[in-house]
């Protein structure tokens, strides 16, 4: 099977093409290597995962025509659709960037699935996309119509883009909602690499809404465990779903959404003292409030994930943490 995987010099996305390639699988891996975070990061994930299963492409997916050209020429068989503009509080800097990439972006995939006729998309969604709801756990039943960010918003928008082409032109379509993921080769911008950093350096974390905050913390490995199960369940039609009695998760089109999180939020206080044990260094901490676009918790409901592949977390926060940070230290040589 070939897949092709967006967002390929990723977090996520370069533990996948790695999954994948440790299986036999052949992969094409796009990226446009942009300067969001440091891109020798995103060279060296490259570097890591390089191998004779493995094209890298460097590409936009906002480039619609080079987006097209890629799918006639490869002809994918399954499509991981990762790449998008990350963060919540970069959204309220760059709004134009997320339009750009996880709307436009996003749109392009789906029609180069379409000309293709591929077999099933997988795209990121996000928990962003709970909003308001304080409802916990977060369930794929919940109502997820008010987001507090533009960057939730648009992933959002994603489920619904994809939605549409699933009903449109019979494409299997899965997304998944992921849930504060951390684990070495992780993201400069999110809170553990944060918190690493500057612990390290004696410099003083921020700790949002004085403390008061709780993270469904997943580590990488049960996310890739996650996604690549869900490859094999392709979504089919269902023609007894209807809108006022079925889950909105599922369609009568081949449409589905998970969540794929750990199911046991962590107290942000909790995750920060697990970094300082294991650094064996108190944080300087400035205590202030929630900032915008900010949510008091996230809380995945992983049932439908279970009951569909069997997806089960294992690695506990100690654990997560443990290996993010002895990741640190030695690619930093801290």
């Amino acid at each position: 099977m070939k897949y092709l995987v967006t967002g390929a010099a990723g977090f996520i996305g370069s533990a996948v093409v790695e999954k994948l390639n440790a299986s036999g699988a052949f992969v094409v891996g796009i990226d446009n290597l942009n300067d969001y975070y440091d891109v020798s990061l995103k060279h060296a994930r490259l570097r890591r995962i390089e191998n004779s299963n493995f094209k890298f492409v460097d590409l936009d997916i906002s480039d619609r025509k080079a987006v097209s050209e890629l799918f006639e020429r490869e002809m994918f068989d399954c499509v991981i659709h990762l790449a998008a503009q990350a963060g919540v509080r970069y959204s309220l800097e760059n709004p134009h960037a997320y339009a750009d990439s996880n709307l436009v972006g996003h749109l392009n995939i789906l029609e180069g699935c379409r000309n293709i006729k591929v077999k099933h998309l997988i795209y990121a969604s996000s928990s962003s996309v709970y909003g308001l709801n304080a409802k916990v756990p977060f369930s794929t039943g919940d109502s997820v119509d008010h987001p507090v960010s533009l960057y939730a918003a648009t992933k959002k928008s994603n489920e619904l883009m994809a939605h549409s082409y699933s009903h449109l032109y019979d494409i299997p379509t899965s997304g998944l909602r992921f849930f504060t993921v951390y684990g070495a080769w992780g993201r400069p911008d999110m809170a553990p690499f944060i918190f690493t950093k500057k612990i390290l350096e004696g410099d003083t974390i921020d700790i949002n809404n004085n403390g008061d905050m709780w993270r469904d913390f997943t580590h990488i490995d049960d996310i890739v465990q996650g996604i690549v199960r869900v490859v094999d369940v392709i979504p089919t039609r269902n023609p007894s779903w209807t809108v006022e009695n079925g889950n909105p998760a599922s369609s009568s089109a081949p449409y589905a959404v998970y969540n794929i999180g750990h199911g046991s939020p962590i107290s942000l206080m909790d995750f920060v003292r697990a970094i300082e044990d294991e650094l064996g260094i108190e944080a300087k901490k400035n205590f202030r409030e929630m900032q915008p676009g900010d949510v008091y918790q996230t809380y995945a409901d992983t049932t439908d994930l279970f009951k569909a592949t069997g997806y089960q977390p294992k690695v506990s926060i100690e654990e997560g943490v443990a290996e993010f940070v002895q990741w640190y230290r030695t690619y930093y040589n801290k």
